[in-house]
């Protein structure tokens, strides 16, 4: 699957490379500089260019940047009619501290606005990106960690559904993109999980139905 990574911080940088490794044709864009492109490119056996070029006969696309940066890149992405689009992206302020879309809409909700012909998938938002190697080097395991998954397009599911259990994850279907006026917040709670207290950024989770 040729897939485009449009943002190369520790999301983008950590899924670029592991589904590089599973074998998919990967091209990051979209970086402070031209070097931290060719290095990644470099180390994971996968291209770099623009976001023009990543976009282009992409299979899947992954939106990995901060949210302020988010205009800048779907401007040089163009339309991304018919593409699809999997958003780690939450709606942050500049210092990462609170939501700037919530509970009336949601970040998920105005990125579907700002381009409506993309096929939107969000995932891996609730989900710290220092987990993916531990997670990818255990695939095959009973009763992986779930990623919260959820959008309007069943076939854009699926598709974002395999690229999770790429990475040794199982897709929880979360309903439609509505649904991240209460996903999103959530994502916080998992800062706080992961980043404050002990234990390790490394953080999981599995949401398991008891029967009845």
């Amino acid at each position: 699957m040729k897939i485009g990574i449009l943002g190369s911080g520790l999301m983008g940088a950590t899924l670029g490379r592991l589904w590089a490794a599973c074998g998919h044709d990967v091209t990051f864009a979209y970086a402070r500089s031209e070097e931290k492109l060719a290095r990644l490119a470099r180390q994971c056996g996968a291209a770099h260019g623009s976001i023009a070029h990543a976009v282009e006969g992409a299979d899947a696309l992954l939106l990995a940047v901060h949210w302020s940066r988010v205009p800048d890149v779907l401007e040089q992405a163009g339309s991304l009619d018919g593409q699809v689009v999997l958003n780690c992206c939450v709606p942050l302020n500049d210092q990462n501290t609170q939501l700037v879309v919530g509970t009336t809409s949601s970040g998920a909700e105005e990125l579907a606005k700002r381009r409506p012909g993309a096929r939107w998938v969000a995932c891996f938002n609730t989900t710290p990106s220092e987990s993916f190697d531990p997670v990818f080097a255990r695939k095959g395991g009973a009763n992986p960690p779930q990623v919260l998954t959820y959008g309007d397009d069943a076939a854009a599911k699926d598709i974002a559904g395999g690229l999770i259990r790429d990475i040794g994850f199982a897709p929880l279907e979360a309903g439609g993109l509505q649904n991240a006026r209460f996903i999103e917040p959530f994502a916080l709670a998992t800062v706080e999980l992961a980043y404050v207290q002990p234990g390790g950024p490394a953080l999981v989770y599995h949401f398991e139905k008891l029967g009845g």
